[in-house]
């Protein structure tokens, strides 16, 4: 793995019962990006990023969605996609301990929820950066299970950092 528990809470701002990122096993970067010693995020059009989480059946987001029937939310599923995807930025901000993220998810796109995801499943997250502007950037994901498409979306969000006080 790249970055185990520890290190994602070091990267990501988010928290339990809101971190659905277990670990980050690949962070590649396009071709041409491949040595560059000064990355900007345009260089990250192209990138790809594998993340995992599991779906604990004691997860408090189960107990109300819904009782006797546990299913993830959709939306917890896209928030999921969200965050995996903030991962390409490793490839920039390499230690990321001294730095508060600043991240707003604005939009969400051709969003499919194929199969339900259940309590107990392991979820492999990808996701491909397709756009950068600015501060903006586009990121389409796929969750898996088992080697099974369960849903997919583009993600729409604002990524930046600053240093921490």
């Amino acid at each position: 793995m790249i970055y185990e528990k520890e290190n994602v809470l070091n990267f990501l701002p988010h928290r339990d019962p809101f971190l659905f990122v277990d670990s980050i096993s690949e962070v590649q970067l396009p071709e041409a990006a491949n040595g560059k010693n000064d990355l900007t995020t345009k260089d990250l059009v192209g990138s790809t990023v594998k993340g995992h989480f599991f779906t604990r059946a004691d997860h408090p987001i189960f107990a109300g969605h819904f009782p006797g029937k546990p299913i993830l939310p959709g939306v917890v599923q896209v928030e999921m996609m969200a965050q995996v995807s903030s991962f390409c930025l490793s490839k920039i901000h390499k230690d990321s301990s001294n730095l508060e993220m600043d991240v707003a998810l604005l939009g969400v796109s051709d969003a499919k929820f194929r199969k339900p995801v259940l309590p107990d499943y392991e979820l492999e997250i990808r996701t491909t950066c397709t756009k950068v502007r600015g501060g903006f950037m586009n990121h389409d994901c796929e969750i898996y299970h088992n080697g099974e498409l369960m849903s997919q979306a583009s993600v729409f969000a604002t990524i930046s950092f600053k240093e921490k006080e």
